[in-house]
C-alpha cells in the first residue's frame, strides 16, 4: 500500500494537470500564512453548518495523526477554529486544516506554523450545539471529498485525489515529474514552440 505520505514531494501543479478542473478547489481556498509548508495526508472529513462548529472541534480528538481535516462549512461569518484548537490539532499530529469557511487567532496559529487553508479570518466564534457524523462525503472548495481521499495543499492550491486512484495518480505523477526534471529549459522550449506554432497554423493564424 502506498503511503499519502509519499505525495508531499508532488507539488499541486503536477496533481492537477493529471486529474484536471473537478478535484481542484476553488481560489477562495488559500493559505492563511506563509510560505506554508505542503501538506498530505488522508482527509478526514467534517460537516459543520453555518454557525456552528462543534464537530470540527471533535475531529481534533478523533482524527489519526498524518490526517488533513477537511469541513464543509461555507460559513462566512463566525470563525470555526482559533488557536488552541489548531495547537491541539498540532500536537495530536494532524497534518493540517483544509476549511470552506474561516478561523480566528491567526497570528496564533501562524506563530505556530500550523497549515490553515481556509477562506479568511473573523474574530467571532461560532457556537457548539450541531452534532453531526463524522467521515462521511463533504463538499469543500467545489470539490466532493471523501474520507481516506488523499489531499495534497499548497500555495499554488489545493488538490483532492481519490482514494480509489492514488496509487495510479502518485506513479503518473513521478513519471511526470522525473521527464521534466530530465528536460533543460532548451528542450523544453523548442518542443513547446513547435507545438504552439502547430496550434496557430492549424488555427490560421499567419505572422
Amino acid at each position: 500500500m502506498i503511503e499519502t505520505t509519499e505525495f508531499a514531494d508532488v507539488p499541486t501543479t503536477t496533481l492537477a494537470d493529471l486529474l484536471g478542473r473537478d478535484r481542484v478547489m476553488d481560489i477562495g481556498i488559500r493559505p492563511l500564512w506563509g510560505p506554508v509548508p505542503r501538506i498530505a495526508g488522508p482527509a478526514f472529513t467534517v460537516r459543520c453548518p453555518p454557525g456552528d462548529n462543534l464537530m470540527l472541534h471533535a475531529a481534533i480528538h478523533r482524527a489519526p495523526a498524518g490526517s488533513v481535516i477537511v469541513v464543509e462549512s461555507g460559513d462566512l461569518d463566525y470563525a470555526l477554529a482559533g488557536g488552541n484548537v489548531c495547537a491541539v490539532a498540532q500536537r495530536r499530529g494532524i497534518a493540517g486544516f483544509v476549511a470552506d469557511g474561516l478561523i480566528r487567532d491567526l497570528a496564533e496559529v501562524r506563530e505556530a506554523g500550523f497549515p490553515v487553508f481556509a477562506r479568511g479570518v473573523i474574530p467571532i466564534p461560532g457556537t457548539k450545539k450541531a452534532v453531526a457524523p463524522l467521515g462521511e462525503p463533504v463538499r469543500c472548495g467545489g470539490v466532493r471529498v471523501e474520507a481516506g481521499d488523499v489531499v495534497v495543499a499548497d500555495e499554488e492550491g489545493i488538490v483532492a485525489v481519490p482514494a480509489a486512484r492514488r496509487t495510479d495518480i502518485l506513479t503518473a505523477a513521478r513519471t511526470k515529474l522525473a521527464k521534466e526534471a530530465a528536460e533543460t529549459l532548451d528542450e523544453w522550449e523548442a518542443a513547446h514552440r513547435g507545438r504552439i506554432d502547430e496550434i496557430l497554423t492549424a488555427g490560421g493564424f499567419e505572422d
